[in-house]
């Protein structure tokens, strides 16, 4: 039985990895931008396009993170609240794309790169043990939730629409952070967390642009 469960598990992984590379998202909220007009010229769509499809990178790393931690966790609690957190982060998927293409711009070219990525190092994480893995959630969340804050200054003010997705997004971090800690997520070692600012940085910077 534990064989046939282990095989649902990866297939399910493997669904979800086709479909949040192939841009098949679906919010189960509505976009916080919903109803929002914001008229661009096209320098503020030139800013704004790059941050947003960082933006949306980030949640593509999201979705494989959560996904590689919820098929390693050794407690069905620890795998539900991946799962739950990883359906929040699938509504920030489908704005952030939705977004992207009002502003006339398109995903990033290495999604599958950082998806594959991000998949290798949840499943490092989740093997490390629950009390890691969560560590690693709270540590991810934190540093996502400072780029978000960097994000809302350097958006342009009259893309009233992307920051009040960014705002939201920000929201959702914090919260999801703190379930972590609360379920008793460990400190991470400092060499740990500044590997992880280096990694974040260098695909933050390629995103930008590729």
């Amino acid at each position: 039985m534990s064989a046939a469960i282990s095989l649902d598990r990866w297939l399910m992984a493997a669904d979800n990895a086709l479909r949040t590379v192939s841009g098949v998202a679906y919010a189960a909220r509505p976009s916080p931008a919903a109803g929002i007009d914001s008229v661009l010229s096209p320098e503020a769509k030139r800013r704004s396009a790059p941050l947003m499809r960082v933006n949306h990178v980030g949640e593509v790393c999201a979705q494989a993170l959560y996904e590689a931690q919820a098929l390693t966790a050794r407690s069905d609690d620890v795998r539900t609240r991946m799962q739950q957190a990883a359906k929040e982060e699938t509504d920030h998927l489908a704005w952030t794309a939705e977004r992207l293409a009002e502003l006339g711009d398109r995903p990033s070219l290495l999604n599958p790169v950082w998806y594959a990525g991000a998949f290798a190092i949840g499943l490092v994480a989740g093997k490390a043990g629950d009390a890691w893995s969560l560590g690693f959630l709270v540590e991810t969340e934190r540093q996502v939730e400072d780029h978000l804050a960097g994000h809302l200054d350097r958006l342009p003010v009259e893309d009233v629409a992307s920051r009040a997705i960014v705002a939201q997004m920000k929201e959702d971090e914090a919260q999801h952070a703190d379930m972590a800690l609360a379920a008793g997520g460990a400190a991470l070692p400092a060499p740990v967390r500044w590997l992880m600012r280096g990694a974040a940085k260098a695909m933050t910077l390629t995103a930008h642009y590729i």
